[in-house]
């Protein structure tokens, strides 16, 4: 996240360099393609910090003073007091009108390729989850049955209020996440079973404890549920490695889950495929 959307940086800071990593060896701070924009007396972005991103903001400003150097190979090592042990090589380029809808393209495609998290209740945990995953590459959209629920969250969250809410998780674009934590467990279990029913989703997961996961295998059973499905479901969500149960602690488990699950999957449809699922109205 950046404090200030990249069009405002540029009006504001019309004399900026363009700072990208374009090749990396070894263990880097970044990856190909990650860059920053530097100007005389503010920086959007990050190439990875420490040394290596300060020798990188000293360069663009003597470049914008018409010295510097176009290109920069740095090796993360002792040598300028970092220990990463890799190498990467930077370019410099002074931003232009072309430049900046280039960037701006690739912040738009980064957007709509975000995986979708649905979380099924807005109470203390579904709050602070919303706001825990509010930085993270993560669209999120809450549902709620209780219009008041929906009044303090994150401002990039997008909200629906309806009567069903289990209606929803045929909207989940492939390769989403549904997170239920609703403040009744009857409709936990309706939400959840629609939800394991959907092998294309990447993560399932329902807060409570092993006694409601017990309790709800028996409901799933009598419901004529595939027992199969219940290796698919994360409950307790975070875990129970750690037994703070405070609202913000939670959540911050529940969004480190979540980036240990994308970290691990390979994109699995397109912006086109994930566009055809619909938002019924509520």
């Amino acid at each position: 996240m950046h404090d200030l959307p990249l069009s405002d940086f540029i009006t504001t800071h019309p004399r900026t360099i363009l700072v990208e990593v374009t090749e990396t060896k070894g263990s880097t701070p970044r990856e190909v393609g990650a860059f920053m924009l530097v100007a005389e007396t503010a920086i959007w972005g990050t190439i990875g910090g420490g040394q290596f991103e300060y020798m990188a903001i000293d360069n663009a400003r003597a470049m914008l003073s018409d010295g510097g150097e176009a290109m920069m190979d740095i090796p993360l090592g002792p040598e300028i007091g970092q220990c990463c042990g890799g190498r990467t090589k930077l370019s410099f380029t002074p931003v232009t009108s072309q430049i900046i809808e280039k960037l701006e393209r690739k912040l738009r495609n980064e957007e709509e390729e975000r995986p979708s998290i649905v979380l099924f209740g807005s109470g203390h945990v579904g709050q602070a989850l919303a706001r825990a995953l509010s930085p993270l590459p993560f669209a999120v959209t809450v549902i709620e049955t209780r219009a008041e629920a929906l009044e303090d969250l994150a401002e990039d969250a997008t909200k629906h209020l309806t009567a069903m809410p289990e209606a929803f998780v045929k909207t989940i674009p492939e390769g989403g996440a549904a997170i239920i934590l609703t403040h009744d467990h009857a409709l936990d279990f309706l939400i959840a079973k629609e939800a394991l029913a959907r092998p294309d989703l990447a993560y399932v997961g329902m807060i409570g404890s092993a006694t409601k996961r017990a309790t709800f295998a028996n409901w799933l059973k009598r419901e004529g549920g595939d027992e199969k499905m219940l290796s698919r479901l994360v409950l307790p969500i975070g875990g129970d490695a750690v037994k703070d149960k405070r609202p913000a602690v939670i959540a911050a488990l529940v969004a480190a889950e979540l980036l240990e699950t994308y970290a691990t999957k390979e994109p699995q449809v397109s912006r086109q495929q994930t566009s055809k699922r619909q938002i019924p109205s509520a």
